[in-house]
């Protein structure tokens, strides 16, 4: 194994150093962002868009999910955090195509609406950049 490629864990190869800290920062912001908001507009007004909120409380669950799995490192985690970066971008295409097409839908915006334009486009950048990365290092055996 080369140096930085097993942790302190017991072998496990880490995906939180190079491009996996800035993943594992970024991840962690779209946590609270997410959660937080659809904390909030759940318990005040959830009647509005119900729609809406639910996704992007699921969106923070998937968030959530994906940060975990890169903190944790290893083979499992990083084909576990590979196939929800890939379910993050059909629902973040589903959405925002969803959003643009019958915009009534959704009487308030999601994280995912209009391909997350109220967040800067993250949540479409953020799992193509992820994708890429996870699978650069399962072909280079390394995911440093």
């Amino acid at each position: 194994m080369t140096s930085g490629e097993a942790d302190v864990s017991g072998g496990r190869r880490r995906l939180t150093s190079g491009p996996g800290t800035l993943l594992v920062w970024l991840y962690g912001v779209m946590v609270v962002g997410a959660v937080s908001r659809s904390a909030v507009q759940i318990s005040t007004e959830f009647d509005r868009a119900p729609l809406a909120y639910s996704l992007s409380a699921v969106a923070g669950v998937v968030y959530g999910f994906i940060t975990y799995s890169l903190v944790r490192g290893g083979e499992t985690a990083r084909k576990a955090a590979l196939v929800c970066c890939v379910v993050e971008l059909l629902g973040v295409l589903t959405v925002g195509t969803w959003t643009l097409v019958e915009p009534s839908a959704f009487p308030d915006a999601t994280v995912w609406s209009d391909f997350g334009i109220g967040y800067l486009f993250i949540p479409v950048l953020l799992p193509l950049s992820a994708i890429y990365w996870l699978r650069k290092g399962a072909r280079d055996g390394d995911a440093t």
